[in-house]
């Protein structure tokens, strides 16, 4: 029986995928609803989010946002082009959407920016500790696992979840709405581009797992890509829940380095 997957019908039909991926996608379901569908986006679209977890949201959720194209860069390491099938096709793929993904760093930026967050909030604000294990598990499995296990953490289960959540929040204009008139339009852009563009991204990268795994993958294979898709869904969903619980972050004090120089002279 011939193992090797080519995508036969339309891209965003589950059916033109193996049966494995069908499952798998099935399984996963549940779990991923917790996130779509989390009382966060929610609030957010109904624009009754309150500014502590509005800025826990957006300082907590900023690390992976800001280091994704470093978690394609860790996979595309492991391409051997032109020497395994679906590795030419993942090659193309991260290549083209590093780029991408940086711009969205900057969006994300100027969404903060409306809500009234700096960049210096976003890169050094005290946050729900919970909310740095989702990008500490995206560097740990796109460094550690394989090139399908690691895409299937992140381009698929992050980016298709996202995909999802943020057309809820754009689904009413209550959210826009709430934002500084002058910062608005350019507040929405990370939303509305992940509501629209995502519907095809992380199909694109489930196609490219279904070609580097093939029709009738080992058993203990296909748990394993399971369960990065699940536990990159859970660690979502306990950084939002967090964002949601906490307090409103105390600043903690910021490393200053005259400080250190004075207490070494004095040493």
């Amino acid at each position: 029986m011939n193992n090797e997957f080519a995508l036969q019908g339309a891209l965003t039909d589950i059916r033109s995928y193996p049966d494995w991926v069908q499952d798998l996608v099935s399984e996963c379901e549940p779990t991923r609803l917790g996130v779509t569908q989390h009382e966060l986006f929610r609030l957010m679209r109904d624009a009754r989010l309150a500014p502590g977890q509005t800025r826990n949201f957006l300082a907590g959720i900023w690390p992976v946002i800001e280091q994704f194209p470093q978690y394609m860069a860790l996979n595309l390491l492991k391409v051997a082009l032109g020497r395994v099938r679906g590795h030419d096709q993942a090659r193309r793929y991260l290549i083209r959407n590093i780029r991408v993904e940086q711009n969205h760093a900057d969006h994300w930026q100027a969404w903060a920016l409306a809500a009234g967050l700096s960049l210096d909030d976003l890169v050094h604000g005290a946050v729900p500790p919970a909310t740095e294990a989702l990008s500490h598990w995206c560097w740990h499995s796109c460094e550690r696992d394989s090139l399908a296990a690691g895409m299937a953490a992140t381009n698929y289960a992050i980016e298709g979840a996202t995909g999802e959540w943020a057309d809820l929040v754009c689904a009413s204009d209550a959210y826009e709405n709430s934002l500084p008139e002058l910062h608005r339009t350019k507040a929405m852009k990370w939303l509305k581009l992940h509501a629209k563009y995502d519907d095809t991204h992380p199909w694109e990268a489930l196609e490219i797992i279904s070609t580097l795994v093939g029709m009738t993958p080992n058993r203990g294979y296909v748990d394993l890509i399971r369960s990065r898709v699940l536990t990159s869904y859970n660690y979502m969903k306990m950084a939002l829940d967090k964002c949601l619980d906490a307090p409103f972050p105390v600043q903690v004090p910021r490393w200053d380095p005259s400080r250190y120089e004075a207490v070494r002279e004095r040493v």
